[in-house]
């Protein structure tokens, strides 16, 4: 019997939030807790499409803002898993700001996360192994793998 796949594409997930004044600080831009939360449930909800399981979030790599998301403007949230342990379901999310009124898109943010599958038990439980059927979804994978070591390495070198 052949073990369980899921595809990159299964686990696609986008996620949009209005920026409100309750998310924003004194300046009128999105608080990183506002943003760190959106992101962690779109991982979430991407690591589960992929698992057919609740996921609880394990580890946040190192996040950078870049650039500021501003009252009124669109968070665009997109993540897609792209790697996998036994239990554990490795998550990239990019969160992008979007001018609803000139439709123009500037990336803030990217992290990855990863996320342990719940059995019926609330214990760890096997996840499927990760397919990728096309060389769009191979490259994003080979992408994020790559991106990952990155900014690993860089966080690496930052504490010595």
């Amino acid at each position: 019997m052949s073990e369980p796949t899921a595809t990159l594409e299964e686990s696609r997930t986008e996620m949009t939030e209005l920026l409100l004044p309750n998310d924003t600080n004194n300046l009128g831009r999105a608080l990183g807790g506002a943003v760190l939360h959106w992101m962690d449930i779109c991982g979430a909800i991407a690591a589960m499409r992929f698992s057919n399981r609740q996921c609880v979030t394990a580890s946040m790599d190192h996040v950078d803002f870049i650039s500021p998301i501003d009252l009124g403007e669109v968070a665009v949230m997109e993540a897609y898993v792209f790697n996998v342990g036994r239990t554990s379901v490795d998550v990239k999310v990019d969160v992008h700001a979007e001018n609803p009124k000139t439709d123009e898109l500037r990336k803030t943010t990217t992290s990855f996360l990863t996320f342990v599958a719940l059995d019926d038990d609330g214990k760890p439980t096997p996840v499927p192994r990760l397919a990728c059927e096309t060389d769009e979804e191979e490259e994003l994978r080979a992408e994020a793998v790559a991106a990952r070591a990155d900014q690993l390495e860089s966080v690496i070198e930052r504490m010595e």
